[in-house]
């Protein structure tokens, strides 16, 4: 099967950019299987992960269409791009997979302490996408089904995707008056994050009006069901009476020796509070970053803690048991809708 692929930029007029002087951007791309005549194109472009090739902006395969739609939330200071294995593997068992990178916590743009900091401004950015679903399916929109549509997030990923589900954030993992002596400051990718927010909340309106929406609830009930990849632990800000009321199906995957979201700390945690979740560990030494791509010789030069497993263990072979996992826990999803 051959891969579409096609990205673009809208942009929320109701939020403001971090700089207060635009909306907020939401950089977006989408996966889909493509017609058998489409051109495929090899990517010049220098990356840390291996990607397949793709037919840019080709026709979908119309075959089995429509295609259900998998919204991708990516982790902190992550990209879209980095849930591509997902996105294609999905495509290739009969799905669409939108993906987007979220405003100033993504690696595509200069990392902000403010997109760090409001994790909670991630789930209106895939609320948003279906909303203007007119604006980037363009001649896919017959082919795309949107009245069925799920979910997959890593690690703050999937934090949004629990807030789309219709968890409530009681407060900021990061907030200063919430840090224990010697405790982490912030995460991997912005270490001294909760320094920064006494500052912001003296100076900045656009943070102060988003850190007032923290407890807001985010849920999207077009959300059908979701794959939450190693969940950290943002999730413990979330109200116990709020996940109790999650009422979608959701599937909690996670390595046996993840050391930033450890299993029984988080996924065990979350698996523990939700009615109707499953939790799957996997074995073998299997880290936080399983959930990352494989990386090219470029990314294991620079970040190769990213990209190395156990010596048995092959990361594209758990990649497609996470998809096969995921695309039967969707298709289950659309059979009991519709029963």
């Amino acid at each position: 099967m051959k891969l579409g692929f096609r990205d673009g930029v809208l942009y929320d007029d109701n939020r403001s950019n971090w700089d207060a002087d635009g909306p907020r951007p939401i950089s977006w791309s989408l996966w889909y299987p493509a017609a058998d005549a489409a051109l495929e194109n090899d990517t010049a472009e220098r990356s840390w992960f291996k990607k397949a090739v793709v037919a840019r902006d080709a026709a979908i395969r119309p075959e089995a269409g429509p295609y259900p739609l998998v919204l991708l939330s990516h982790g902190t200071g992550g990209s879209a791009a980095g849930l591509e294995w997902l996105a294609r593997r999905l495509a290739e068992r009969g799905f669409a997979a939108l993906g987007v990178n979220h405003h100033g916590n993504t690696g595509n743009e200069p990392y902000r302490a403010e997109g760090f900091a409001c994790l909670w401004e991630r789930a209106p950015d895939l609320s948003f996408m279906l909303d203007r679903r007119d604006d980037w399916l363009g001649d896919l929109s017959s082919h795309i089904d949107t009245t069925r549509v799920f979910a997959s997030g890593f690690s703050a990923g999937a934090y949004s995707v629990m807030l789309l589900l219709g968890a409530v954030a009681q407060f900021s993992q990061f907030d200063p008056s919430r840090m224990k002596p010697g405790g982490a400051r912030g995460p991997r990718e912005f270490p001294d994050l909760a320094d920064h927010v006494p500052t912001l909340l003296r100076t900045s309106d656009v943070f102060r009006h988003s850190w007032s929406r923290m407890s807001k609830s985010y849920r999207d009930d077009r959300i059908k069901a979701a794959l939450l990849c190693a969940p950290g632990r943002s999730i413990f800000g979330f109200s116990e009476e709020s996940l109790k009321a999650v009422d979608a199906s959701a599937l909690i995957l996670v390595g046996d020796a993840d050391k930033a979201a450890p299993a029984e700390e988080c996924s065990a945690w979350l698996h523990a509070r939700l009615r109707r979740s499953s939790l799957k560990i996997f074995g073998g030494g299997l880290g936080h970053y399983v959930f990352v791509p494989e990386g090219t010789a470029l990314g294991l030069a620079f970040a190769a803690e990213l990209f190395t497993d156990p010596p048995d263990i092959e990361r594209a072979a758990i990649h497609d048991e996470i998809a096969d996992l995921s695309a039967a826990l969707f298709q289950d999803s659309t059979v009991k809708a519709m029963a």
